[in-house]
């Protein structure tokens, strides 16, 4: 199977756009149905209050950690946050279907994501197409942290991913990696063309859910060889 060339979007042919002024509106509708200050929000999500009041005025497009994290503090499942204005959403219990070109595209700062089985709200998994346009890495301002695990499949292209131990993995066409994505990890394209991935995250475990919403402090499992998990943020890409 031959490679297909990226649209300089990034984004397939068909698939429905969130754009980053439509997910700050619906960021600022959930806040304030909540009751919400900036500041309060930055407090339950780590994510600091230039960032989201930039994001909620579509001055900003988020990376999945950033996003992750106000989902998580607005109790908003990311099919609520990325589902389209006219899709009907349900509580998971059914076989979802995402038929081509019904994703939901969403441009990160270095991933132009496409969101699958929005409309299933619970799920356990976020699978994901992405394409991977960032063409540099700048340094630890580049990573990106959040709860739970990371599956990547490289469909085409070629992938350098950088972790915060210092490792960095080339992943080429037919390679993929799993990992603890509490490590700062970032992705750079390293192909002529935008490289193409499938994955899957997860969130943060039932335990430590229950934990925070106890108002407890979850103890969390630290990465293999390295020391107590890092608090999530205050870093960005993806």
């Amino acid at each position: 199977m031959q490679d297909q060339p990226v649209p300089p979007s990034g984004r397939r042919a068909g698939a429905n756009t969130l754009d980053k002024e439509t997910f700050g509106r619906r960021l600022r509708v959930a806040r304030k149905q909540l009751g919400w200050t900036l500041a309060q929000l930055s407090e339950r999500s780590g994510v600091s209050i230039p960032t989201i009041s930039r994001a909620e005025r579509g001055q900003l497009a988020l990376g999945y950690d950033n996003f992750a994290a106000l989902g998580q503090a607005l109790q908003m499942d990311m099919g609520q946050m990325f589902s389209s204005a006219s899709a009907k959403t349900s509580r998971f219990k059914d076989p979802v279907v995402t038929r081509a070109g019904e994703g939901v595209a969403y441009r990160g700062e270095s991933f132009v994501y496409e969101f699958l089985g929005t409309t299933a709200v619970g799920k356990k998994m976020i699978p994901v197409l992405g394409t991977v346009h960032a063409r540099t890495f700048n340094g630890p301002e580049d990573f990106a942290r959040h709860p739970g695990e990371e599956f990547v499949y490289i469909l085409s292209g070629t992938v350098d991913v950088y972790f915060d131990t210092g490792e960095t993995l080339r992943l080429t066409r037919g390679d993929s990696l799993y990992f603890d994505s509490r490590i700062g990890h970032a992705y750079v394209s390293v192909s002529r063309q935008l490289a193409r991935t499938i994955g899957a995250m997860t969130g943060e475990s039932d335990s430590a859910q229950k934990a925070r919403e106890r108002h407890e402090p979850a103890v969390a499992e630290a990465p293999t060889g390295r020391g107590p998990a890092a608090p999530a943020r205050k870093t960005r890409r993806r």
